[in-house]
Formats: structure tokens, C-alpha cells, sequence
């Protein structure tokens, strides 16, 4: 081996090496601050991205490769071009970088102050913030949202009424933050839309089916013509005693009203194992979940109407069974 074959911090190769193992480099993309800091300039950078070895995607970011950029890489990519120190990963966004699966979204969601003046990026959007909530930022890594936060944001850029709904539900159902933390969040942030729906939802989602207030159901039944239903009905079965959230005893109706809790764990196999017990008396058991029923109050009350009207009159019988749920 000659002199000129070993590797120091002054020789290029050295530096290459040195990027590609800092611990910034995701999906193999830095920052120029970060390549500066371990004496890689300007200079340098257009010699690599000349000989094909590395690649510009914007002014801030190198890739030191050139093949296509990870999740990860994107959105280091939109904190660094919008402006470090300024944004920081928020909504969606900020909600993948905690761990988020089963949502995709094309852009990548930063957001800063109102104060804050900024270039468009491609493929990034910009939201800008009348203040920011205290240590709402979390580091060291990219600049990100904390998750209950990034939640309500996410549900305040929606697309829709449903998307919102499901923005909130999925990080409480994924382990990325809790019903409380979510709630606690609905209220300390409050923008321009959705200020109605997303601390009710969240409300819903923190506390389940208890949420909902003794009298919304019996409100929900009168405005359909139905009368009210009893509820927290005691029901006796073979594993103990079963309560119905509301019933028509008279006719053997019940309904059962889930909030987001009942899809984790081993909730679902209990409710299963008591709506089949129900099944196997005497009662008809509509199930929809809170969520679903704020979101298609219409749709669900008319199954409501209809499984009463048809049990009022003996159409079914009472062994009958039947379940309808909000995908």
C-alpha cells in the first residue's frame, strides 16, 4: 500500500466515506451544512455531481447517489428546502416520520410561522401557522410535529369530513399518541376549519361511546319520529352480564355505538363473542361506530328507522340477527 492509497481527512475519498456514514445521511441524503461540516464544499459537491456520483435535489439537499429518494429522504429534502430553523415536518407528514402506515399523500407538509417568508418547493406544501405551540417541535433528527399535534393539523388540511376523521383515529388506534394527548390537542389548537367537528371527534375518540351525551342518541331518534330508547340496558348472558348502550326492549332492538378503543387488542373478540350471545336470546343488533356515526349520521339513523318499523310490526323474528358497521 503507497501513501497515496490511505484514506485521511484531507484526501476526497475520505470525505466521500465520512458522508456516507454520518448519521444524518437518510436514504443517503445530507444537507450542505452537513457535508460542510465535515469539510465538504461547494466545490466538491459540483465535482461529484459531475462524475455522476452524487446528485442535487434543490439547493439545500445532495443526494450521494442518484437513484430515486425514500420517504425518509423527501422529507428531510422539505425541511432543508423551505429553511432550517423555520419549518419542521407537520400532519401527515410528521405523523409517517413518528411511524404512521396505511395513509398515503402525495406532498410532503411543513409548516412555519406566518411570519416566516419562503420559496415554493416542488412537491411540498407550506402551511403557514399563526403561532406555534410550546415544544410542539420535536429534535434531534428533522424537524417534526409531535404526533397528537401533527393529528389535529392533519384532520384541519383534509380533504374531507372522512379523511379528518381518519387522520385522528389512525395514531390514537397505531400507538402514536393517546385519546387524551389528542384531545388535549383539539383543544389547545384551534384554526379555521373543522372548529366544530375536530374537538368533537376528538372527544369521541378519547372517551369512546361515553362521549356521547345521555340525551344526542334519544335527540337523534326523536328528529327521526322513533321514541326514545333506554339506555345502559343490563342484559344477563352466559358470560355474565352484558350492557347495551341503547335498546327498545319492547321489540327486542338494541344498538351498540363503539368507539375507537373497540378495534384494539382483544376488544373486538369481546364484542363479537357478546353481540353472537345477543343473537343467540332474543335482540336485533345494529353496531356502528362513533366516528362513522358522526360522519354518516344520516345513513345509519335510517337503519335504525327501518330494523324499529320492521320489529314494531313482527316482520322479523325476535332470534333474528343483524350487524351493520362503518368501514
Amino acid at each position: 500500500m503507497t501513501t497515496a492509497d490511505v484514506l485521511t481527512p484531507r484526501t476526497t475519498g475520505w470525505r466521500r466515506s465520512a458522508a456516507a456514514q454520518l448519521p444524518d445521511a437518510v436514504d443517503g441524503v445530507l444537507s450542505r451544512d452537513l457535508l460542510a461540516g465535515i469539510g465538504i464544499d461547494d466545490r466538491m459537491i459540483r465535482r461529484e455531481v459531475s462524475a455522476g456520483r452524487w446528485r442535487l435535489h434543490g439547493r439545500q439537499t445532495v443526494a450521494l447517489h442518484t437513484g430515486p429518494l425514500g420517504p425518509g429522504g423527501w422529507r428531510r429534502r422539505a425541511v432543508w428546502e423551505v429553511g432550517v430553523g423555520i419549518a419542521a415536518l407537520d400532519g401527515v407528514s410528521a405523523l409517517q416520520a413518528a411511524g404512521l402506515t396505511g395513509f398515503e399523500d402525495a406532498m410532503v407538509h411543513v409548516s412555519v410561522k406566518h411570519t416566516a417568508a419562503v420559496q415554493p418547493v416542488v412537491g411540498v406544501r407550506v402551511h403557514k401557522l399563526a403561532r406555534r405551540v410550546e415544544d410542539e417541535v420535536m429534535t434531534p433528527g428533522v424537524p417534526r410535529t409531535r404526533p397528537a399535534l401533527a393529528a389535529v393539523r392533519a384532520a384541519r388540511w383534509a380533504t374531507s369530513d372522512r379523511q379528518a376523521a381518519l387522520l385522528l383515529v389512525m395514531p390514537v388506534q397505531q400507538r402514536l399518541c393517546t385519546g387524551a394527548q389528542l384531545l388535549e390537542a383539539a383543544h389547545t389548537t384551534r384554526g379555521r376549519t373543522r372548529r366544530r367537528l375536530i374537538p368533537m371527534l376528538a372527544r369521541d375518540i378519547a372517551l369512546g361511546a361515553e362521549s356521547l351525551g345521555e340525551l344526542d342518541f334519544a335527540r337523534l331518534c326523536r328528529n327521526r319520529g322513533l321514541p326514545e330508547p333506554s339506555r345502559q340496558v343490563l342484559r344477563h348472558g352466559v358470560r355474565g352480564r352484558v350492557y347495551l348502550d341503547v335498546a327498545w326492549e319492547d321489540i327486542g332492538l338494541a344498538v351498540e355505538i363503539d368507539g375507537a378503543g373497540h378495534q384494539m387488542g382483544l376488544s373486538v373478540t369481546d364484542d363479537h363473542l357478546r353481540q353472537n350471545e345477543l343473537a343467540l336470546t332474543d335482540h336485533t343488533v345494529l353496531r356502528m361506530n362513533l366516528v362513522g356515526l358522526r360522519l354518516e349520521e344520516r345513513r345509519f339513523m335510517d337503519q335504525v328507522v327501518t330494523a324499529h318499523a320492521r320489529l314494531s310490526v313482527g316482520h322479523l323474528p325476535r332470534s333474528r340477527y343483524s350487524a351493520t358497521r362503518s368501514r
